[in-house]
């Protein structure tokens, strides 16, 4: 007798996301809405099917069984904005076993986003999510048809056998075949090299070196295009500037709706071929300039918003008050706010003790001849607060600000443009009350006949009045050049931005979205791939806004590229890095083995609660995972993940010793660890304070136009008789002012659909394992603590570096932030 099968129906949710006219790409997608609603009436044009994870079919080369097909139904009754929720129901029997993805197509025109379905119960088995979070094209687009595993989370070995081949595939389709120009609709992961960032085809002026791929321009890679070459062979061709928001990133990795609508109501001050005709035209011919700080400062006060006849316009011409002069306009030029910055600022992370005096250069001398500092002992003893200079660097009390040699090699050349700027050292000195303040600023240029005659130098200290005053305001100006160029440069773009795009990329093509390292980094790559794209288009392109605004001008991504030789995965990891920076020392007295000798210093102190908050989850998620290191080193995906990121995304460092082997659970901790703080709290700590403190010109200048003024010649005189025309003569010009703040203010603001640090999208549905549920909600809860922390330091008077002169406080490491220009918050990811 025949065995009867008991079949019954099971009701699943589906829910999905309508294309809208912001994913519009060209004209034949206005048609595709209506072509869609007509098919609709058809029926059947979007279909899903179960497939086994526990139950075999012979005729199914890919393994698992798969059940017949269920439609969506009533699609044109479901609204066109924010989510659709469709009710489904799957044919299903005992002898189907268990459903362990989902195989999905779409038969209409446009494509749509299929956000989650949840089966509301599998007999004997209970509810089960799939989390998609993923275009899906119309079929012809496709070989076959999308796959989405259950929300699951299993190493490769532990992977059910019906489902392996689906979780091979996918990762195939992933990785591509290295081959063609890449369409909006292609789901391909791959590197490239830095060459799109010239565009030879519109003359010799915008021609740029690739950067990546060679001893001489090394770089991390990028995310691959495939558009054709430019004439120049070696170049890829540039899209239209128009055309940037359609610069190819798969579609997975473009920004939400809501994040693109932010976007795009600001986007209009991102691009320079837009504002630089009505910034000229409010600036005159020949351009005016600033004559005094007030009139920088009425900037604010809406003389551009004034110039707008339209009213709908008017508000992408308001410029909020920088934080840095909210609440005393004269603050920003002390010499106690100069030096916190260094701690408190924006660019937190380059100070760092001096060891020997005076200061020494580690440029070659074949090359460079004698690059080392000519400040004197008796230049600076006198200010030591009755310490000899010994006895000063013996106690850990002297510091410094070093961009004499990141800068030497380049400066020659970069003088040769409109800039006219010094490489700088600058010399500081730890108080009993915990605050810094500067001794002396030495300026240097190279040697007029030739680089192997060294440098010639001058040095500055302090004074207060007269026009000695007047010089010292201006050596800290150019000092502040130099550090907002390679803020912007190193700090942001390179060590952010650039360093963790082949971290998206190899992890996405050699780990499934089921596999337990991907399922915990994913959030933290959010939006990164397409920040960096539409950077690479406007950005840091040649004339791009970053060669406009910033010192270095043509030479900018080069001169990262040097920068790069120096880069050191391991040294991205707080500790390591402030130990390096001479900062800290081992002390098994403290609660995690190091001492702050600068005690309070805000990053540090801040940055430190949230990298062992991360370090303790990343070690109880990936333990739970990986009982021992024998399972890291069988884990076939990690291992090639991990050899990729190598020989492949970092591949002109893949001959370095200090790579993690990746053969112990420690190795995988540690850089797991250093990933998500690169993407998340230090690029929160380098790009959020930039409009508080950078929206202010004066404070934070990104050019030099002229060297320091001569006694005897008329500069000079005018540095005597106005010193704030002579200042501001110097620094940033005017149209360069409003571009550069235009620049800072997109840059800085928080999105409103921003994720941050210890929440997530799916926060209850990522993974069904209980534990790391309950650990990831445990870290949740930590980063609540440090920031409770966080604001009671900032408000105790005796830790002066956390508001300084300026009363600003320190919130840039605040776990949760705010829309807008909050200054505050640790976004998951490098998003912006």
């Amino acid at each position: 007798m025949p065995m009867v099968i008991d079949r019954q129906k099971i009701e699943a949710t589906v829910v999905i996301n309508k294309k809208l006219p912001l994913d519009y790409n060209e004209p034949g997608d206005f048609l595709s809405g209506p072509a869609d609603t007509l098919g609709e009436l058809l029926g059947q044009k979007v279909s899903l099917r179960l497939v086994s994870a526990d139950k075999n079919d012979p005729t199914n080369i890919m393994g698992g069984k798969i059940g017949p097909p269920t439609y969506l139904q009533n699609w044109n009754y479901k609204p066109l904005l924010g989510d659709s929720n469709f009710t489904v129901s799957f044919d299903w029997s005992e002898d189907f076993g268990t459903p362990g993805a989902i195989l999905v197509r779409n038969s209409h025109f446009a494509e749509f986003y299929l956000k989650t379905v949840t089966i509301k119960d599998v007999p004997g088995r209970g509810p089960i999510t799939f989390i998609c979070n993923s275009w899906v094209y119309n079929e012809e687009k496709y070989q076959t048809d999308r796959v989405f595993f259950a929300n699951k989370t299993y190493l490769p070995s532990q992977m059910p056998k019906p489902l392996c081949k689906y979780r091979e595939e996918e990762l195939r389709i992933l990785r591509g075949n290295g081959k063609g120009q890449l369409q909006e609709w292609d789901r391909v992961y791959d590197y490239a090299l830095y060459n799109d960032l010239g565009n030879p085809d519109a003359g010799s002026q915008y021609e740029r070196q690739t950067l990546g791929g060679s001893a001489e321009f090394p770089y991390p890679r990028r995310g691959r295009t495939g558009r054709p070459p430019a004439k120049d062979p070696s170049c890829e061709s540039r899209l239209p500037i128009l055309e940037s928001l359609f610069i190819y990133v798969p579609k997975d990795e473009k920004f939400s709706h809501v994040k693109l609508s932010d976007f795009l109501a600001y986007g209009l001050k991102a691009i320079p071929q837009n504002l630089i005709p009505f910034f000229e035209a409010y600036c005159g011919n020949p351009p005016k300039e600033f004559t005094s700080f007030k009139e920088v400062e009425s900037l604010y006060d809406g003389p551009l918003r004034n110039c707008i006849l339209d009213d709908r316009l008017k508000p992408l011409f308001e410029y909020p008050t920088p934080q840095v002069i909210q609440n005393d306009k004269d603050a920003w030029r002390t010499d106690a706010e100069f030096a916190r910055e260094m701690l408190a600022g924006v660019n937190p992370v380059i100070i760092r003790r001096l060891q020997e005096f005076p200061p020494t250069s580690k440029l070659d001398p074949k090359i460079y001849g004698n690059q080392n500092s000519l400040i004197r002992k008796e230049q600076i003893e006198g200010n030591l607060d009755g310490f000899t200079l010994e006895q000063a660097l013996t106690c850990n009390k002297l510091f410094i600000l070093d961009h004499h040699d990141s800068l030497m090699p380049y400066l020659r050349r970069i003088n040769t443009t409109t800039t006219k700027t010094y490489a700088s050292r600058t010399l500081l000195f730890l108080k009993e009350d915990g605050t810094l303040k500067p001794l002396a600023i030495e300026l240097s240029y190279p040697h007029p006949e030739a680089d192997i005659y060294g440098c010639v130098s001058k040095v500055y200290t302090p004074a207060e009045n007269g026009v000695e005053g007047s010089i010292w305001q201006l050596a800290k100006a150019y000092v502040a050049v130099n550090d907002s160029g390679y803020h912007q440069l190193i700090s942001h773009w390179l060590n952010t931005h650039a360093t963790i795009e082949p971290f998206v990329i190899a992890t996405n093509r050699q780990l499934s979205v089921v596999h337990p390292i991907h399922k915990l980094l994913q959030p933290h790559f959010r939006d990164t791939m397409n920040i960096n794209a539409f950077a690479r288009q406007t950005l840091i392109n040649a004339g791009g806004i970053l060669e406009m605004t910033v010192f270095p001008k043509k030479y900018a991504m080069e001169m990262s590229s040097a920068v790069y030789k120096s880069w050191n995965f391991l040294e991205q990891a707080l500790p390591a890095d402030l130990k390096k920076r001479g900062i800290t020392i081992d002390d098994k007295s403290s609660p995690n083995g190091l001492s702050l000798l600068i005690k309070d210093y805000p990053y540090a102190v801040d940055g430190l609660e949230i990298w062992f908050a991360i370090e303790e989850w990343v070690t109880n998620y990936c333990s739970f995972y990986y009982k021992s290191d024998a399972m890291v080193q069988q884990d076939s995906e990690l291992q090639a993940w991990w050899k990729e990121l190598r020989e492949e995304g970092h591949g002109d460092k893949k001959d370095e010793t200090w790579w993690p082997t990746m053969k112990t659970l420690e190795d995988l901790i540690h850089s797991c660890t250093i990933i998500i703080w690169v993407a998340s709290a230090l690029h929160a700590a380098v790009n959020f304070g930039q409009y508080p403190y950078a929206g202010y010109l004066p404070n934070r200048p990104t050019i030099s136009r002229r060297f320091m003024p001569l006694e005897g010649s008329p500069e000079y005189a005018e540095l005597e008789s106005n010193p704030e025309r002579a200042f501001l003569s110097i620094i940033t010009s005017q149209l360069m002012t409003l571009l550069g703040v235009s620049l800072i203010e997109i840059l800085s603001k928080h999105s409103s659909d921003e994720v941050y640090l210890g929440k997530r999208n799916d926060p209850d549905q990522w993974t069904t394992d209980i534990e790391p549920l309950k650990d990831f909600n445990d870290f949740g809860n930590k980063l609540h603590q440090i920031e409770q922390k966080i604001i009671q330091m900032n408000s105790e008077k005796t830790l002066k570096n956390r508001s300084g002169p300026v009363n600003v406080p320190y919130t840039l490491l605040y776990p949760t932030g705010k829309t807008g220009l909050s200054g505050m918050g640790i976004p998951n990811s490098v998003s912006i």
